[in-house]
């Protein structure tokens, strides 16, 4: 079921799906909800999913007022989303962007959460480098546009095997992004480049912790992740071989049984 609500001065759009213990699965830079597509059709009968779609993707619409927010204000959101909804408690899972928006929720409104998830996502910071690697990125979109930038950088979130020989499945996800505007995407980079390192949440947190690593992935490289996995309490670590950052698309039916088992565990 799709809904709506206000925020400021955006409409943000979210999909809710089945019934019971509450998932909220976030989704990364240059996406939306449908990325969760075949997670949402296995997860459904065992649990109530809710899958927003952040401001400037899918069918939420561009937050004006949100370019000096940052992550955390992404969180305020999904907040009042939460809110909307009713929800006490839930497990929350970030994909790549959307790990960086779920940390930020867990440092604000920990009472909210029962489980939380890293799916091919870090809570480290932006090293100097890849802050200039994305403020490079945002001129590059500002001349030719978003989906120019999407059409060169999708293809490269891929394992090279997969992208191979897959190549219509990565077409598909570049024709997605086909729709965003270009402030749109250079407001999710400013906002990443200016979010702080979280691994204290992952230590000061007690809550069961999901990481889903792939071992081809270039933008959160399983070796940076494997160091955060020691942080918390309790760690659920799955390394997802030949798999590169898009392992919703790459290996669905691995992940799919990952998810399930740590939402039936936590």
């Amino acid at each position: 079921m799709l809904k709506t609500i206000p925020y400021d001065d955006a409409v943000i759009s979210y999909r809710t799906e089945g019934n019971g213990h509450a998932v909220v699965l976030l989704h990364g830079f240059g996406e939306d909800s449908r990325i969760w597509d075949q997670q949402i059709g296995f997860l459904s009968p065992h649990c109530r999913l809710l899958a927003p779609d952040l401001p400037g993707s899918g069918r939420s619409s561009f937050w004006e007022a949100g370019n000096n927010a940052g992550i955390d204000g992404y969180a305020a959101i999904l907040h009042s989303v939460l809110q909307q909804e009713n929800i006490r408690r839930c497990t929350m899972l970030g994909h790549s962007m959307g790990g960086y928006i779920m940390l930020a929720f867990a440092e604000k409104f920990p009472e909210l959460l029962d489980a939380i998830g890293l799916i091919n996502s870090t809570a480290f910071a932006d090293s100097e480098e890849k802050k200039q690697t994305r403020a490079r990125a945002i001129e590059t979109i500002g001349d030719y546009g978003a989906a120019a930038f999407l059409k060169t950088t999708i293809p490269t979130l891929f394992a090279t095997e997969f992208r191979e020989k897959y190549p219509e499945k990565v077409a598909a996800l570049v024709a997605a992004g086909s729709s965003f505007e270009a402030r749109a995407l250079q407001q999710y980079y400013r906002a990443m480049m200016g979010r702080p390192d979280r691994t204290g949440i992952l230590k000061s947190n007690p809550l069961p912790t999901l990481f889903v690593m792939g071992t081809e992935d270039t933008p959160a490289p399983m070796n940076d992740v494997l160091k955060q996995t020691h942080l918390p309490d309790k760690s659920y670590i799955h390394v997802l071989q030949g798999v590169g950052h898009m392992s919703m698309w790459e290996a669905p039916d691995a992940l799919n049984n990952i998810l399930l088992d740590f939402i039936n565990q936590s």
